[in-house]
């Protein structure tokens, strides 16, 4: 393969973003530009107020949270009492999904790891998945897709010219999740996800849906999906409705480094740091740190960044300065996704420069979700549905 220069004179690897000329919320770095924002009256942004609100709602960092999980985890060991898991936990290799193995160790928890394989996983996260589950003595339930079917998904939605790239991914990950809790009988999963440290993907720059992959698939792919575990409505209502299989996310209740974590972690495990969120795999990596900042100017950065502002953990000066720093970048990714997809420098080419779209043109459950948003309310109330996926996905007016 070439030295990509024609493909990096067009698109050359991206450089951190300048906020200095735009409208920007006053208590976190989110601008103008981002989907669906709204200012209020003191210049906060609607996304800082709804992390406030879930909050309160959580008791976030309060002896009240701690004890609704610590009630939660009493009741997970009485339900799972008798069954060799009594909760499933997905695993990639990072920082989120190591530490709530730890913390499920240290509950008295007996968790099944889950790991849904791309095929496009690093090295560092393989050897941390097994570093992890070696020290702790904890089982892995996995499902690999057959690597020329999860090529040619891929390539679909590199065609399709979205900035859901790795939403297949995704939807196979709480697919597989969802099996493995049914083949074991277990109710629940729990997953490490913080919005203390990862704040808010606004929906139009991170969608997911069973549909939508099928619909994108079936326009631009070349291969049916037979190994692919993709979530049609009918399962998804299957696990929540009639398996009951709850999600339970600890973080949300409880305070949670993630630069303490991985510090934890590299001390007990041996684990290794790959170099930024999301950046375990290759294809979330491709995502984040070239495709999305690139070609449509997103910079998911702005995620995290934020989310330290609201903790304290970074002033927005600090915040600002940080984004203006290049991404992460690895610039073995851009010649491996090329080489892996089959693509030659012009195709290549002709796709970042298509014009760009967004969910809302291809096929998707939005209309459905957004009907029975009152249902997914109340299966939200009682941990069948994350409550970020009522918030984002029900709304008509999503964020």
């Amino acid at each position: 393969m070439s030295d990509l220069s024609s493909i990096y004179t067009q698109f050359p690897a991206p450089k951190g973003i300048d906020l200095s000329n735009k409208i920007t919320c006053t208590r976190c770095i989110y601008d103008e530009s981002i989907p669906a924002i709204k200012f209020n009256s003191d210049g906060a942004c609607n996304y800082c107020l709804m992390i406030d609100d879930l909050k309160a709602q959580y008791k976030t960092t309060t002896a009240e949270g701690e004890k609704t999980l610590m009630d939660t985890i009493e009741q997970i060991k009485k339900e799972g009492k008798g069954k060799k898991y009594d909760c499933v936990i997905g695993v990639s290799g990072g920082t989120d999904s190591s530490y709530m193995l730890h913390m499920a160790i240290k509950w008295g928890l007996r968790p099944l790891a889950v790991h849904y394989d791309n095929t496009w996983n690093t090295a560092i996260a393989t050897e941390n998945i097994r570093k992890v589950l070696g020290k702790l003595n904890i089982d892995l339930y996995t499902i690999v897709v057959n690597n020329k079917e999860s090529d040619d998904i891929v390539k679909s939605f590199f065609k399709a010219s979205v900035t859901d790239l790795d939403c297949p991914t995704d939807i196979a990950l709480a697919e597989t999740l969802y099996r493995a809790a049914s083949k074991f009988n277990v109710k629940y999963i729990l997953e490490g996800h913080s919005f203390l440290t990862e704040g808010v993907s606004p929906l139009s720059n991170s969608y997911i849906d069973g549909k939508y992959v099928e619909s994108v698939q079936k326009e631009f792919g070349t291969l049916k999906l037979k190994t692919f575990p993709n979530m049609p409505f009918w399962t998804f209502m299957k696990w929540i409705l009639f398996k009951r299989i709850k999600k339970i996310r600890p973080l949300w209740y409880i305070s949670y480094s993630k630069e303490d974590a991985q510090e934890l972690l590299e001390k007990e495990y041996d684990w290794k740091y790959y170099g930024g969120h999301h950046l375990e795999n290759r294809m979330t990596a491709m995502h984040h740190s070239y495709y999305n900042p690139v070609k449509f100017g997103v910079d998911q950065r702005n995620n995290t960044l934020s989310a330290a502002c609201r903790s304290g953990l970074m002033t927005r000066e600090q915040a600002f300065l940080a984004y203006q720093q290049a991404p992460n970048y690895d610039p073995e990714l851009l010649p491996y996704f090329i080489k892996r997809l089959n693509l030659t420098e012009s195709e290549f080419i002709e796709i970042m420069n298509r014009p760009k779209k967004t969910y809302r043109d291809y096929k998707t459950y939005k209309k459905t979700f957004e009907r029975l948003r009152p249902m997914f309310y109340l299966l939200a109330k009682v941990s069948l549905v994350p409550m970020s996926f009522y918030i984002k996905y029900t709304s008509k007016s999503s964020i």
